[in-house]
């Protein structure tokens, strides 16, 4: 019997934030990846090693956690005063299918540099000594984002002494700009309030804040789940009845949100919506040994992604956290104290992080404007990625 060879493909494998995963400029991709549809998810399920009953991604590029199995695709930008589209994948681990139905904001910090290096940011627009700022339009929630990436000697700068909980090494700060953050259609309270009440059969009634900002998430007050929001990975991931708890609960929200229909569908959508609690802050100590006092943070927040608690915090989900700490009369904001802010610093189980947002009532509705953060990005390795033929 004759087998044949791998396919070889153009990749980079970088860190954005507390992720990392595959970067492909859509062009190297074989043609009929190029496009969405089975084609690519079957091709970009194989480069990460899912589906793996193992739930270890042995076989392949990831990192067998949420924040290390993921996808990004680039390209030139479609849309006018852009420079870069995004697309962004998030892959199951044991199960055979990629949720594009939000952003990876920590994956964000590292698209600008990727987009210069790659040549699909015009050169112009980029200063030999500086910040180039990179106008990226991230294709799955059609929304602007604004890289500021430093350059030193016309390449990308990525060596420096910012530090980000989450990540053990220093590196060059990238600040990120997500524009008018909210749902396309404006809709940020998908209810219309502020806090609403969810039921969920056999577990309880719960006082909910569900609002679309960076992405759509769930937050809940930590003790009316039992819970005091100091928690770390080991007090949730090893406990299977709570986890299938909160996926119950979100499930529930999904539909709630309008997100999908039935709580069948939420086993297909995984990546949204996120679900979060919070507390008012709080001391204790990180994952990494660091002490957190209550005087340094605002609020304490912890966020499940993909079915686990996050070590850190997704991108995306300090989006939602710092437009909602924004806005008086939510779950976050009461957390937070209960003032008007344009800035909040919560804690997380990695340590702490500071988010800046700016969010308006215009005609009785609550509209975010943006939402801003500091991250970091890396190359960890470029070359080509090797992936065994489809049948």
């Amino acid at each position: 019997m004759s087998y044949k060879p791998q396919i070889k493909i153009p990749a980079t494998y970088m860190r954005g934030g507390t992720s990392k995963g595959v970067f492909f400029n859509l062009t190297d991709l074989p043609e009929a990846a190029q496009h969405a549809g089975p084609d690519r998810d079957q091709l970009l399920l194989r480069v990460i090693g899912s589906p793996d009953p193992y739930a270890k991604q042995t076989d392949g590029m990831g990192g067998a956690t949420s924040s290390t199995s993921k996808t990004v695709i680039l390209s030139k930008s479609s849309q006018p005063d852009h420079d870069v589209d995004y697309l962004f994948g998030q892959v199951a681990i044991d199960k055979p299918f990629i949720d594009w139905s939000g952003n990876c904001g920590n994956l964000t910090a590292a698209v600008g540099s990727f987009a210069i290096s790659n040549g699909l940011v015009d050169a112009q627009r980029i200063p030999e000594n500086g910040i180039a700022i990179v106008r990226i339009w991230q294709a799955n929630i059609k929304k602007t984002i604004i890289a500021h990436v430093p350059i030193t000697n016309n390449e990308v700068q990525e060596t420096g002494d910012f530090e980000l909980d989450g990540v053990t090494f220093p590196a060059a700060e990238v600040v990120v700009e997500f524009m008018d953050p909210a749902a396309g259609d404006g809709a940020m309270f998908p209810s219309g309030n502020l806090v609403d009440t969810l039921e969920v059969p056999d577990i309880g009634s719960f006082s909910v804040t569900m609002i679309n900002a960076g992405i759509p998430t769930l937050f809940f007050n930590a003790q009316d789940l039992g819970y005091d929001g100091t928690e770390l990975q080991e007090a949730i991931n090893t406990d299977d009845a709570a986890l299938q708890r909160f996926e119950t609960i979100r499930a529930y929200g999904a539909v709630k949100m309008g997100l999908i229909d039935n709580i069948e569908e939420a086993v297909t959508r995984q990546h949204t919506p996120k679900i979060a609690f919070v507390s008012q802050a709080k001391g204790y100590t990180s994952s990494s040994g660091k002490v957190i006092n209550s005087h340094e943070i605002d609020v304490c927040v912890r966020a499940l992604s993909m079915g686990k608690l996050h070590h850190a915090m997704m991108g995306t989900a300090a989006v939602a956290i710092a437009t909602a700490a924004a806005i008086p009369g939510t779950l976050v904001n009461s957390a937070a104290g209960g003032v008007s802010r344009d800035s909040v610093t919560f804690g997380h189980p990695s340590g702490t992080l500071k988010v800046g947002a700016v969010a308006n009532k215009v005609e009785g509705q609550w509209q975010a404007k943006s939402a801003v953060m500091s991250r970091s990005a890396r190359v960890l390795m470029e070359g080509n990625v090797r992936v065994p033929p489809a049948d």
